[in-house]
C-alpha cells in the first residue's frame, strides 16, 4: 500500500489514539503532521485540548498546533487556508502530508470545500438561538422542515447546531444550506486523499476519557485555566467552548469540588465522543474504517 503519494486524514473520536497513530504512521512513509483540532490550535489551551506534546513529537514535524492566542476566533475558513499552504509546501519538500483531529467540519471543508455563505449578523443568530430554547428541539426542527424542506432526512431533529445553523442561512440568504453546498468544490481532487477513521470500542473510550479527565488535572488544567481566565477573553470567543473551562471556573469560585470537575469534564468528553462518532456515520461513509486493535496490523502492511 503505497501512502506516500496521498494526503492522509485520520480522524476519530477524542481519546482514540489518533496522536500516536499518525506519529507512527510518519515514521513509516515520510510523513507531516498538520493539526485538524479546533481547539488544539490554541496556545493557551495545551493541557484541555489534549495537544501532542513535544517531547512526543518523536522529531516528527508537526503543524499548526498551539500557535494561536485564545483571544482569537479561528474559524474553518482560517484553519482551510492556512492548512492548503501546508499541504502544498510539505508535498514540495517530497513529504507526506497527515492530517489527524476530531473537527468533523475541517475534513469536509478539505474533502468538499468550503460553502461561501454571506456572514450573517450575530444579534440575528442571537435571535433564532432564542426561537430554538423557547420551541425546544422538536417543534423547532418541524418549523426548520417547513422553511427549508431540503434539511428533511439529512439533518436529525436532535442534531441542535446543524438544524440552528440550517434555520439561520434559509431565514437570512433565502437559500438553502444544501443549494449552497451545490457550488463548493476542493482545491484537491477526490483521489489525492486516503481517509482513515480510528473505531474504538465505546466501552473502552469511556474508561480512557475518565481516565484522562483525570490525569488534566493533575497535570495542571486547574492552572490553565487560572491563566486563561486572567486574559478576560470575551465569551462569545472560540477558545470558551474548550471541555474543562467552565467547570474548574466553578472549581475556583467554590460552587463544586474537584471530584465534581472530573465526573463533569468526563460527561461532556464522553457528549462530545458520541458527536463525533453520529458525524463519522453520516460524513464519512466512504472513509476507511479501521479498528483501534488492528492499527498496528495497518501499519505493518505500508
Amino acid at each position: 500500500m503505497d501512502l506516500k503519494s496521498k494526503i492522509v486524514l485520520i480522524y476519530g473520536p477524542t481519546a482514540s489514539g489518533k496522536s500516536i497513530f499518525s506519529i507512527k504512521l510518519a515514521k513509516k512513509i515520510n510523513g507531516e503532521i498538520i493539526n485538524a483540532d479546533s481547539m488544539q490550535v490554541y496556545k493557551d489551551l495545551k493541557i484541555l485540548s489534549a495537544r501532542p506534546l513535544k517531547k512526543d513529537y518523536q522529531k516528527i514535524k508537526h503543524h499548526l498546533y498551539g500557535f494561536l492566542s485564545a483571544k482569537k476566533n479561528f474559524s474553518s475558513g482560517d484553519w482551510l487556508k492556512l492548512t492548503k499552504q501546508k499541504i502544498l509546501d510539505i508535498r514540495k519538500r517530497k513529504k507526506t502530508p497527515i492530517l489527524v483531529g476530531g473537527t468533523g467540519l475541517y475534513f469536509k471543508a478539505l474533502t468538499e470545500g468550503l460553502v461561501n455563505i454571506p456572514n450573517i449578523p450575530i444579534k440575528f443568530r442571537k435571535e433564532v438561538r432564542s426561537l430554538y430554547k423557547k420551541l425546544g428541539s422538536k417543534k423547532f426542527y418541524s418549523k426548520l422542515v417547513k422553511l427549508d424542506p431540503l434539511v428533511k432526512n439529512r439533518i436529525s431533529p436532535y442534531d441542535t447546531q446543524r438544524s440552528i445553523r440550517a434555520y439561520e442561512v434559509k431565514s437570512f440568504t433565502k437559500k438553502s444550506m444544501y443549494e449552497w453546498f451545490k457550488n463548493t468544490k476542493s482545491t484537491f481532487e477526490r483521489n489525492d486523499f486516503f481517509k482513515i477513521y480510528i473505531e474504538f470500542p465505546r466501552d473502552r473510550l469511556i474508561k480512557r476519557i475518565n481516565a484522562r479527565a483525570e490525569d488534566m488535572i493533575s497535570k495542571g488544567a486547574i492552572m490553565e485555566v487560572k491563566k486563561f481566565l486572567r486574559l478576560k477573553i470575551q465569551s462569545s470567543k472560540t477558545a470558551h467552548k474548550a471541555i474543562g473551562i467552565k467547570e474548574i471556573a466553578d472549581f475556583l469560585n467554590k460552587k463544586i469540588d474537584i471530584s465534581e470537575v472530573i465526573e463533569r469534564i468526563s460527561i461532556k468528553t464522553r457528549q462530545y465522543a458520541k458527536r463525533q462518532v453520529t458525524w463519522a456515520r453520516g460524513n464519512m461513509i466512504n472513509w476507511n474504517k479501521i479498528s483501534s486493535d488492528d492499527l498496528n496490523k495497518f501499519l505493518k502492511k505500508i
